[in-house]
């Protein structure tokens, strides 16, 4: 679900080079709505629910953007994109803000003339295979049959894996991780490989969870984030702070049920310049001084966000692990607020 490296690059460039001129910003403001590019539904991340309304870890991000630019959580237009489709969609305009477990890597960054704005999910890839078929390492799949989804990093990962390891494999090409979840219970694939979060999301929506594992070996560094279009500054600098705003809220406590609260009571001075309380911070981003205050209550801060939609108490089950606080030994580091 990370992916496309090299499809049309030279277009993709061109197109992401035309489209940011634009002032992606100002458009937004303009339109009244969010174009948010998501992934074309994988739970816990980006799915639609029953009643048509998307939910997930990614869409909390576009809600947040929204809700501190235009005053509305719900002022998105979710647009699915697959792994071959969602970058043409960033360069082309179609979209504003591309948010669905997309790993920055350098290609993309610089050939594809993408702005990552952040890290919101540090992953690896790892494999999923029934139980049954008796195999507790990677290293044990010689001969195995493979579903992976075409134009992605994970294809490339997965060839230097079993190059690596003296072991082959056939690849069983898919679109979306629907198809994938069809092919791989059907018996098409011995494994599925992916990042580990969407393995773990996948098994969770089995009917018997319990009778697929997954491997121990991650074999890559999959950093997950939204981008934006290169040369599109002041609205990477909206996404990216909004990001921040919402890693930043954790780590001080700030909270969706508390920051009415704490906005009109605290005397920390970051709090007041993250709030709005003190400073000019929004001015400085072209937004008004309570543009965090509503991306946070949008979903929450980053780590409501995260238990709410994969945590361990969700059918998804991920544990915090890198994505804790740098104060808690993760990862999660937000620049100050000054």
């Amino acid at each position: 679900m990370k992916k496309s490296v090299f499809l049309g690059a030279a277009t993709v460039a061109t197109l992401a080079a035309g489209a940011a001129m634009a002032g992606t910003a100002d458009d937004v403001k303009a339109r009244g709505k969010l174009n948010c590019g998501v992934t074309t539904g994988l739970a816990g991340f980006a799915a639609p629910d029953a009643n048509g309304e998307w939910k997930g870890f990614d869409v909390s991000m576009c809600r947040a953007v929204a809700a501190a630019v235009l005053g509305d959580p719900n002022a998105v237009e979710f647009v699915p994109t697959t792994g071959k489709t969602r970058f043409t969609a960033l360069a082309s305009g179609e979209i504003d803000l591309l948010a669905r477990n997309t790993t920055w890597t350098f290609s993309r960054d610089v050939d594809l003339k993408f702005e990552f704005i952040g890290v919101n999910y540090y992953d690896g890839q790892g494999f999923m295979v029934p139980k049954e078929l008796g195999v507790s390492s990677a290293k044990e799949l010689d001969g195995a049959t493979v579903c992976i989804q075409t134009g992605t990093t994970t294809e490339l990962n997965l060839a230097d894996f079993f190059r690596t390891n003296n072991i082959s494999y056939e690849p069983v090409p898919i679109e979306t991780n629907a198809e994938a979840q069809q092919q791989y219970l059907a018996g098409a694939c011995d494994v599925y490989t992916t990042d580990a979060s969407g393995l773990a999301a996948t098994r969770a929506s089995f009917e018997d969870p319990s009778a697929h594992i997954l491997l121990p070996e991650i074999i890559s560094k999959e950093p997950l984030g939204p981008l934006v279009r290169h040369g599109d500054n002041e609205w990477g600098d909206v996404a990216r702070w909004t990001l921040n705003a919402l890693i930043s809220a954790e780590e001080l406590g700030v909270t969706s049920a508390n920051i009415n609260d704490i906005a009109s009571s605290t005397d920390n001075p970051e709090i007041k310049r993250l709030l709005g309380t003190e400073g000019t911070l929004g001015e400085m981003l072209g937004l008004d001084a309570e543009w965090a205050q509503r991306a946070i209550a949008a979903g929450g801060n980053y780590g409501e966000i995260f238990a709410k939609n994969i945590g361990e108490d969700t059918p998804i089950g991920l544990a915090r692990g890198l994505n804790a606080q740098w104060t808690d030994g993760g990862l999660l580091y937000s620049p100050p607020f000054r």
